[in-house]
């Protein structure tokens, strides 16, 4: 199949977008560790966005799109819709300009990540839980507000920032066999297969999705979008169809997409509690479930994986059954 042809952030997107947030955002630490490297006969090194501004990725995309907007753009303020982590990090970045936010969240995203949201001063329209009512909802949030649009994933800007925490991990850890992300939207996994592409050729980029949610593995496979419909996945932030931004970059830069199931996405992420002592998300544990799953082959390898975020509603963990 030929490439199709579309626009990417090319090197100096990025570069130039790891300069700009730099002062913001946190370098989130890269951890290991031994039971883990022991079990499955490797080196596992997790990226932790968990510990990044807002507890999510999703805060240098929205620090590098807000950086970039002079003051008379904001002067409306920005908007967008989400389920979680990019209504807060677009919340967090637009106080940094003293910029107000309207966000658009789905009736069934986490409490605590609307709670978040609001904590950030953003203000929130409700609507239901799909990619239709989400678009339609922003689209009159926008002609009542005179907002600037910052969607998601699918903008060049918000790639370029996701592409940092990629581009931190492969100077902090070198000749990386295979490169790690969950994908949703794909705004984390587009930047993360630019910045191998850019900073570590060698490097193979697999992606992890939930098989309740496994629209991104049939485009992949099919070389033809299919839409995201009706996801039922504890993996909230995995819920959204690919961009037609994000799309083309998977599919020319992306070596592999694997699905995991709901169970293997809580036994993943309870085993990084309790072995590595850290708080991560479903979403963040879809990766390591692939490897639980065996469906990536991690023998003697040298693997990165991007801990995407760690806003989890503690009143609702997993594994705890309701009496």
């Amino acid at each position: 199949m030929e490439s199709p042809a579309y626009n990417f952030p090319d090197v100096n997107k990025i570069l130039q977008a790891a300069d700009r947030i730099k002062h913001h955002i946190n370098k989130t630490p890269v951890l290991t560790s031994h039971s883990i490297n022991a079990a499955f006969h490797c080196e596992i090194y997790f990226k932790c966005e968990n510990f990044q501004k807002v507890g999510a990725f999703k805060a240098r995309g929205a620090t590098n799109a807000i950086f970039l907007l002079d003051n008379s753009s904001l002067v409306n303020g920005v908007a967008t819709h989400s389920s979680g982590n990019h209504a807060q990090a677009l919340s967090w970045a637009a106080s940094l300009r003293k910029a107000k936010a309207f966000i658009v969240m789905p009736s069934n995203s986490s409490k605590v990540k609307v709670e978040a949201v609001k904590n950030y001063l953003g203000t929130i329209t409700f609507c239901k839980p799909t990619l239709e009512a989400r678009e339609a909802t922003l689209a009159k949030v926008i002609a009542e507000t005179g907002a600037i649009e910052i969607h998601p994933y699918n903008d060049l800007r918000i790639i370029a920032g996701q592409a940092t925490a990629a581009k931190e991990l492969i100077e902090e850890i070198p000749a990386l066999d295979i490169l790690m992300a969950p994908v949703g939207g794909g705004g984390l996994l587009s930047g993360t297969a630019l910045s191998a592409r850019y900073f570590s050729p060698k490097t193979r980029v697999i992606a992890a999705e939930p098989e309740q949610a496994n629209d991104a593995f049939l485009s992949f496979t099919q070389k033809k979008f299919i839409p995201s419909v009706n996801p039922n996945t504890i993996a909230d932030g995995l819920r959204t169809s690919l961009g037609t931004l994000t799309y083309p970059i998977i599919l020319d830069n992306v070596h592999q997409i694997v699905t995991v199931s709901e169970k293997s996405i809580v036994m993943a992420m309870r085993f990084i509690w309790e072995r590595m002592k850290i708080l991560i998300e479903p979403s963040a544990a879809v990766p390591f479930a692939a490897i639980l799953e065996k469906k990536v082959a991690v023998s003697k390898m040298k693997i990165g994986i991007i801990l995407s975020g760690g806003n989890v509603d503690l009143d609702k963990l997993p594994w705890i059954t309701k009496k």
